[in-house]
């Protein structure tokens, strides 16, 4: 009977007693709020920024590879026509020999080598020289 008067005693204690926290409970002291206005702005300004950036980078790799050094030796391409959505023929010239040159999806072929020629000057994109490109395509197919 001891016993259970104990029991009794330390059972009336806990009921007095303040409750505590559930077993296994986490210890949050503070709750978790939800993304604002300001990190959504912020993450949209950062993604906007990254896309201009690889835009602009774009568009400078691409005027670099339009440039060359004056009086660097090398390949000139006078011309190049579309032969198809992968295809095109392409008229290059090396020193002083012009190929005529067949690029498609994954090979390149010489299609034809025309006579020897002076080097070609860098000149305007607008001037007028010689025949064009279609013309020297008809005609070294024999057209």
């Amino acid at each position: 009977m001891a016993v259970m008067a104990s029991l009794a005693a330390s059972a009336a204690r806990a009921a007095e007693a303040p409750s505590a926290a559930p077993f296994a409970a986490p210890g949050a002291t503070g709750s978790a709020s939800a993304p604002g206005f300001g990190s959504l702005t912020q993450v949209a300004l950062s993604l906007a920024l990254v896309l201009a950036l690889v835009f602009v980078l774009a568009w400078v790799m691409r005027r670099l590879r339009a440039t060359r050094r004056p009086g660097a030796p090398g390949i000139d391409v006078l011309a190049e026509v579309s032969l198809g959505p992968k295809e095109r023929a392409v008229l290059v010239q090396v020193e002083r020999v012009r190929l005529l040159v067949g690029v498609a999806a994954g090979q390149v072929c010489t299609l034809h080598v025309l006579p020897e020629a002076e080097p070609v000057a860098a000149q305007p994109a607008d001037a007028a020289v010689g025949p064009d490109f279609a013309s020297l395509l008809r005609r070294s197919l024999g057209r």
